[in-house]
């Protein structure tokens, strides 16, 4: 029997609003949980009207009914849980009894910060466009197998202990490297003990409670943080993020086995975008860019950045959906392309003149990319809160059913606009979701 479980990942370089879908999907689901990334990911959620942003906790905490999980392959900043559950509480959200840390999950500290913003603003070093809140050193620390987990922060003495021999390290490092002041490991001790006792009723054996969920016939939607092209093997490496973002995260960040997922949910935008550096072959260069940013208010979440845009890139979308073995589509900002009187698709690549239907691994391959484009037919009618398929437009649907047809994935969802109920489902995903719940 097929598991009552969906991944819900991102298809493009992250930002594609999975946010929106995971809470408007959660309603289907008992558990939410997040497998990957840090609080460097911003979900935007707009319920009636009202924006809330959150980074490490997932979606699923807005619904009552709806558990929500970190999973241990998250990076647990214990300050910025904090600060969020405190933000959540004051909405009347309940965390004390829906929301759940896994004790495996590893702990961002002080010293993850200072190296990560004194490296990548280190003279020489091509800059990864990071956000600079110790993501990537946490992680890096968690390889090298001297990182603390949630479990050891709540240990007081290896607490001590930890920060003593780690800031005694990474002071000598960051100094000697960037000529960084030293951080007070007494005054880290101090603030991280006590956050600790803040975080203990949170923490739980995730995979445990994840997998019993799943044994007692309950539906478990796992949610991904960034997109396929930042995950850290099958993305455009090295502007990527440290983390697995793909299907296959899901598993090694939840400790819930491979068998036990259902289906796999990649959402896309109507076009692309990415933020911070790296290859993007249809970026757009010139007015229509500008133009695409400020329609779809494409600016970060987290940091305020503004995105870069670009044509819809089927190429990459197929290559997304065979990495993550995506079943279903949700295809999320329809509205913003409402009135152009054509719409580039790229269907096809050349490199170094040849045609090609596979995405180079090197970074200077993907730049050397020559984008093979269809022109489709804009529809020029307003499709914003559009609730049914029927109802868009005839050029419109076209649109989707030819990114359909050479995505080689269904399409479940089309969002036209931010709000939740902003939303469309197709009649075989609803069915599909359905079957979830029965």
């Amino acid at each position: 029997m097929r598991a009552k479980t969906a991944v819900v990942l991102g298809a493009q370089w992250g930002d594609e609003g999975k946010g929106k879908i995971v809470d408007v999907l959660s309603e289907r689901f008992a558990v939410v949980a997040r497998y990957a990334g840090g609080h460097n990911a911003g979900h935007t959620v707009i319920i009636h009207g009202k924006k809330f942003i959150l980074q490490l906790v997932p979606c699923g905490v807005l619904r009552p009914d709806c558990l929500a999980v970190i999973g241990n392959g998250v990076v647990l900043d214990p300050m910025a849980f904090l600060k969020e559950v405190e933000k959540l509480d004051g909405l009347g959200v309940n965390t004390k009894d829906q929301l759940f840390v896994s004790n495996r999950a590893q702990v961002i500290l002080p010293y993850h910060r200072m190296i990560e913003l004194a490296s990548e603003s280190a003279p020489g070093r091509t800059k990864i466009g990071t956000t600079s809140r110790g993501i990537g050193p946490a992680y890096e620390d968690k390889m090298h197998r001297n990182g603390l987990r949630v479990v050891d922060l709540l240990n007081n003495k290896l607490l001590k202990t930890h920060i003593e021999n780690a800031c005694r390290e990474k002071n000598a490092i960051a100094h000697a490297l960037f000529g960084t002041d030293p951080l007070d490991p007494a005054q880290i001790y101090d603030e991280y003990a006590e956050a600790a006792e803040k975080v203990r009723p949170y923490v739980r054996d995730t995979a445990a409670l994840l997998n019993k969920a799943i044994a007692d016939g309950k539906s478990v939607m796992f949610e991904g943080a960034q997109g396929t092209l930042l995950d850290i093997d099958h993305g455009t490496y090295p502007f990527v993020t440290s983390s697995s973002a793909t299907a296959g995260g899901a598993v090694t960040g939840t400790g819930v086995g491979p068998t036990r997922i259902g289906s796999v949910i990649g959402v896309t935008k109507a076009y692309v975008t990415r933020v911070g550096e790296g290859p993007f072959p249809t970026e757009i260069h010139d007015a229509m860019g500008e133009e695409l940013r400020r329609r779809g208010q494409e600016f970060g979440a987290v940091t305020g950045r503004p995105r870069r845009c670009g044509w819809l890139d089927l190429p990459l979308l197929r290559y997304s959906n065979q990495i993550n073995g995506t079943e279903w589509l949700v295809v999320t900002k329809m509205d913003v392309l409402d009135t152009l009187e054509e719409i580039p698709v790229c269907t096809g690549y050349r490199l170094d003149g040849k045609e090609t239907d596979l995405i180079p691994a090197d970074v200077s391959g993907l730049e050397r990319i020559d984008p093979v484009y269809t022109r489709m037919k804009g529809w020029k009618t307003p499709t914003e809160g559009v609730r049914s398929f029927e109802e868009l437009p005839k050029l419109a649907q076209e649109y989707l059913r030819f990114l359909e047809r050479e995505s080689g994935a269904k399409i479940g969802m089309v969002s036209t606009g931010p709000d939740r109920e902003q939303t469309m489902e197709l009649p075989e995903f609803r069915a599909a979701l359905g079957a979830m719940q029965s």
